[in-house]
């Protein structure tokens, strides 16, 4: 099976009945995340933005105001982006969700695509994305942002949901590939700010690239598809979307493996964190590069290692709240943030990216060392989160911000979307937040 063979020919009914519950779950985990950030600043100016200067009718997510198909991906990718909590891939050290729903959903919603042929795009979408993102990764020695592969991940949505004939396919996945941001991942992990993963921009890209290939615009050959073939070679037979992992903190998941282990010390002895001198964690280069200690935004605060391995100390869990601009001052966590020891450690140096170990040792006042075993994140493809474990995250983001009833709503339309079209869901999706 070939990329655009998968892209124009994949059909819902055909996928395996596993492969079409993890899409749902997927969508749902999105659409909650959504709903989490939508309160944070980071989306507020870029809705701001999209509503402005990126004109249109189209709807944007939770929304009174409207834009551009473009402009609602923009806006949609980075609302997700805004509280790392979506879910992502080892392999490429990044996320395909995130750029992928918002383009898929704004052009479907304008093509009047079925709410069958919707999860089929978003089914398809993962597996090009993996792939897109695998072949860069291979081919490129820079590593960039998920919004590069995810512009042609999102070319390839819009492509599909447009309907064009593979030779301006062909031509939307070189556009987008050309012009996808080819951002520093590493320099946004030194210096947090509001640009994150660059998943919007990347959705972006990649819906102007299908709607200028609509039109004729001509692009260079997508080198990661047309000229990678060695990573195309288990497509329609190796299901990407089910090696997603999931994330039970939103924070970056570099993170999350320190995170673990701090909470494992604090259970097995039941410690406060008042009884904690200092933590110390041996983990991978990536993880020790988080190095924001005191943030002052809510995107410092997730592009850290040290603070989410407080906050757990601290609370016992990591929630969006204590990931607020207003609550980054908590004295204890300050504490614990400040003097935490982080060193390399070859084994977890060695694993990355394909698993992310940390190992956490906790120096108490009376003297003693508790040191834990090493531990990778929850949630990972390998050990997934159960659907009920993914139910309640979603209400544990969306019921505070959309209210238990429209949330419930959301997780009707989602499991009918085939039977009912896609109006039952932007219904709820493209109304604002009261």
């Amino acid at each position: 099976m070939t990329p655009l063979d998968l892209i124009h020919g994949l059909s819902w009914p055909d996928l395996p009945p596993e492969v079409r519950a993890r899409v749902r779950l997927c969508l749902l985990d999105l659409i909650g995340v959504a709903a989490g950030g939508h309160g944070t600043r980071l989306s507020a100016i870029i809705r701001d933005h999209a509503a402005a200067h990126f004109g249109g009718d189209a709807p944007m997510l939770f929304e009174a105001r409207t834009a551009s198909l473009p402009g609602v991906a923009l806006a949609g990718g980075m609302m997700i982006d805004s509280l790392d909590g979506h879910d992502g891939y080892n392999p490429s050290k990044g996320h395909i969700g995130c750029s992928l729903f918002p383009a898929a959903l704004a052009v479907a919603h304008r093509a009047g695509a079925s709410g069958a042929d919707f999860l089929a795009t978003i089914a398809m979408g993962y597996e090009i994305g993996a792939r897109v993102a695998e072949a860069q990764h291979g081919t490129v020695p820079e590593f960039h942002t998920s919004g590069s592969w995810g512009a042609v991940t999102a070319a390839a949505a819009a492509a599909r949901l447009l309907r064009l004939d593979r030779d301006r396919t062909r031509h939307a996945l070189g556009i987008a590939e050309y012009h996808g941001p080819r951002s520093q991942m590493m320099r946004c992990i030194d210096h947090p700010t509001m640009v994150k993963d660059g998943s919007g921009w990347g959705a972006m890209a990649g819906v102007s690239a299908a709607l200028l290939a609509q039109e004729g615009f001509t692009g260079a050959p997508a080198v990661t598809v047309d000229a990678a073939p060695a990573y195309w070679r288990d497509l329609g037979q190796r299901w990407a979307v089910l090696e997603q992992y999931f994330k039970p903190y939103p924070v970056c998941r570099w993170a999350h493996a320190p995170v673990e282990g701090v909470l494992a010390l604090r259970r097995a002895h039941h410690l406060r964190p008042e009884q904690v001198t200092r933590i110390e964690v041996e983990t991978f280069h990536e993880s020790v590069r988080l190095a924001m200690r005191e943030p002052k935004r809510s995107d410092e605060a997730q592009y850290s290692t040290s603070y989410p391995a407080a906050l757990a100390m601290v609370h016992g869990e990591i929630r969006p709240e204590h990931l607020a601009d207003d609550s980054l001052d908590h004295p204890e966590v300050l504490r614990l943030s400040r003097s935490m020891v982080l060193r390399e450690a070859d084994r977890a140096n060695a694993a990355f990216p394909l698993r992310r170990f940390a190992r956490v040792t906790l120096i108490l006042h009376d003297g003693r060392s508790l040191r834990g075993d090493w531990v990778t994140p929850r949630w990972d493809h390998t050990d997934p989160p159960t659907e009920g474990e993914l139910r309640v995250k979603f209400h544990d983001l969306a019921d505070p911000v959309l209210g238990r009833p429209r949330a419930d709503a959301i997780e009707d339309a989602l499991s009918k979307l085939e039977r009912t079209g896609l109006a039952p869901l932007t219904d709820q999706l493209f109304a604002p937040i009261n």
